[in-house]
């Protein structure tokens, strides 16, 4: 099985020595994403909310990028830096995942990079 390096200008380029994504088989795995804006290498303003939308938004241009969609989502990882921001985060994760619904964990860390908010990641499957 090959592995295909996925990159897209859509997102953050990434932090380290790691890629956006990569395709194995019938499934693409993305790296964890922030709620940066892409064009600037900010936080987005206005809390978890407008991070989550954000994060969401740069999963779905790498998903894209790689071939596939938000609703071919199977699994996302959601880190938070505090649990108490789940409620927030899962109404605006509402707006992106609507029906059949990917399995999905959450979690609360310690620190994320950055200093960001929430980091989500996902498998996804292609076409």
């Amino acid at each position: 099985m090959k592995k295909k390096i996925v990159t897209t200008d859509k997102a953050p380029a990434a932090l380290g020595p790691y890629s956006a994504a990569v395709k194995a088989g019938h499934y693409v795995f993305t790296a964890g994403q922030l709620g940066i804006d892409p064009s600037s290498g900010n936080f987005i303003d206005g809390g978890i909310e407008a991070q989550t939308r954000q994060a969401l938004e740069n999963l779905k241009a790498i998903l894209e990028a790689a071939g596939t969609k938000m609703s071919k989502v199977v699994k996302t990882t959601v880190f938070l830096l505090d649990m108490n921001d789940f409620g927030a985060m899962n109404e605006v994760y509402g707006e992106f995942f609507t029906k059949k619904f990917p399995a999905r964990s959450a979690v609360q860390v310690t620190r994320l990079p950055k200093d960001g908010l929430v980091e989500i990641e996902s498998v996804a499957l292609l076409d």
